[in-house]
């Protein structure tokens, strides 16, 4: 059998910049993907099982409670692909669909960070918005929205009319995860709670605790379902992680996100920027 090729750290092209690959010093297969010093994704090539981001932990923790079994999953938001990687090795006969709007950054992952190891994987080069207007209804039983602009995300993909979409897009008894970065008061990260709430009859939000105090600045992640979400499974699993964290919903997130107004199309949203300092 053929060796598959080393990937060469260094900076590349792609369509919206620049990025640079990164070896980690620690893990023989560790990779990190960065854009202008923000770090983007992290794989491991030879143990997909291992995540190193935070906040890719806590999206873990929730798809780890998920019922048994294979996922249709679409994915916006494609960087290195973690999440496929993760869930394919543990729910093998899983399907993904990547949407990913770079498709420089798409080709630099294919050839440098063995993108086609990954089984039942398809990549999409276009926008949140145009894909999910072209996905049919009861698609996916995962939606994993993870899009971000250098470190902010697209406010056109917090929108009520988006979640919407992404509704319709999934089964029902399917799952949305969002990851939102957010500091101080958490007001943007309310906002898009409440935004997901006028979608879904249950949504759970997930973050280290000092995130939710506002003591820094970081990621939250969104959980949504038609359904019952697994709060139990998932706020002992957040509270004894490698990655500890809490989990808020029902009467707990009203009161949280209590005033916090959804966002629609049009409406003018400042997206919050972390300190300049965050990733150095």
């Amino acid at each position: 059998m053929a060796r598959e090729k080393e990937p060469l750290p260094g900076r590349y092209p792609v369509t919206f910049g620049e990025v640079e690959l990164l070896r980690d010093l620690d893990r023989p297969d560790g990779w990190m993907l960065t854009m202008d010093g923000v770090p983007q994704s992290y794989v491991d090539l030879s143990d997909p099982t291992y995540i190193d981001f935070s906040y890719v932990q806590l999206l873990a923790y929730v798809i780890d409670c998920l019922p048994e079994g294979p996922l249709d999953a679409v994915h916006v938001g494609g960087g290195a692909c973690t999440i496929p990687r993760y869930i394919s090795a543990r729910r093998p006969g899983s399907r993904h669909l990547v949407v990913e709007p770079d498709a420089g950054l798409v080709q630099l992952v294919r050839d440098q960070l063995r993108l086609k190891s990954v089984p039942r994987l398809k990549v999409r080069i276009l926008d949140g918005r145009a894909a999910a207007a072209g996905l049919p209804d009861r698609f996916a039983d995962l939606f994993v929205l993870d899009a971000f602009s250098g470190a902010t995300m697209p406010v056109e993909l917090a929108t009520t009319q988006y979640m919407a979409e992404v509704a319709r897009i999934l089964r029902p008894d399917g799952t949305l995860l969002i990851n939102v970065a957010d500091g101080k008061g958490l007001a943007f990260a309310k906002r898009v709670v409440a935004t997901v709430t006028e979608a879904f009859p249950h949504v759970a939000l997930l973050a280290e605790p000092g995130v939710f105090r506002g003591r820094r600045f970081g990621n939250l992640i969104v959980a949504a379902s038609p359904v019952e979400l697994p709060v139990g499974p998932l706020t002992r699993k957040a509270a004894g992680g490698a990655v500890q964290a809490r989990c808020v919903s029902g009467e707990d997130l009203t009161r949280l996100v209590a005033g916090a107004r959804p966002i629609r199309d049009g409406d003018a949203v400042l997206t919050p920027v972390p300190p300049p300092d965050l990733f150095d």
